[in-house]
């Protein structure tokens, strides 16, 4: 089976690669095609802006693609930056001035109300009519500062109270372990397990 990564995204694809490696899969990348698309988040859900995604990819190449949409959902703010995440100080924007913009928000927020998760949608188009989703989920704190140099988003920011850490002081196995992201690809490596299954 050929798997293409419906993203432009070089982190993700780092660490989707690393959550399907072993699966007898050639996984593929926009490096494998001229012209690849990046397709736009018009959606008004992760799930939606998922299959969007994936549906294009599918379409462009051919081939089943996989996609996912992330949203940082902080309880102080009301659910933001939620879908809006990867562009929540505008558009094109780097990471840091996503997770700055976050920290003079939440400026004045005490450590109990600073709560927030991470909601990733992963979805698989076999066909363009033929898509399934999964979802993770991952718990954790928004900090009042900086640290770390690993991962990418808002990981610097990003408390997770079970190992201690921010993401962004993880190894990509170890996040890929925890993460929103490494539990719907992990769910999605189930989806793509049983369906080799199935067409042997």
């Amino acid at each position: 089976m050929q798997l293409v990564l419906a993203t432009n995204n070089k982190d993700k694809i780092k660490e989707i690669r690393q959550a399907l490696e072993e699966l007898p899969v050639t996984i593929m990348t926009s490096d494998d095609f001229l012209d690849f698309p990046d397709p736009h988040e018009t959606g008004a859900t992760l799930a939606e802006n998922a299959i969007l995604k994936a549906r294009e990819i599918c379409e462009f190449t051919g081939l089943p693609a996989l996609a996912d949409d992330t949203g940082l959902e902080v309880d102080a703010l009301n659910g933001a930056p939620g879908v809006y995440s990867s562009r929540y100080a505008g558009e094109d924007v780097t990471y840091r001035d996503n997770y700055e913009k976050l920290i003079r928000e939440m400026r004045g927020v005490p450590r109990e109300k600073r709560t927030a998760r991470f909601r990733c949608v992963v979805a698989i188009a076999w066909s363009p009519d033929d898509i399934q989703t999964v979802e993770g989920l991952a718990e954790g704190l928004i900090t009042k500062d900086i640290v770390g140099d690993k991962g990418f988003g808002y990981d610097p920011v990003f408390y997770y109270p079970p190992l201690n850490k921010r993401f962004s002081e993880m190894t990509v196995e170890e996040k890929n372990r925890v993460s929103h992201r490494g539990k719907a690809v992990q769910a999605a490596r189930e989806m793509i397990i049983a369906r080799l299954t199935r067409e042997r």
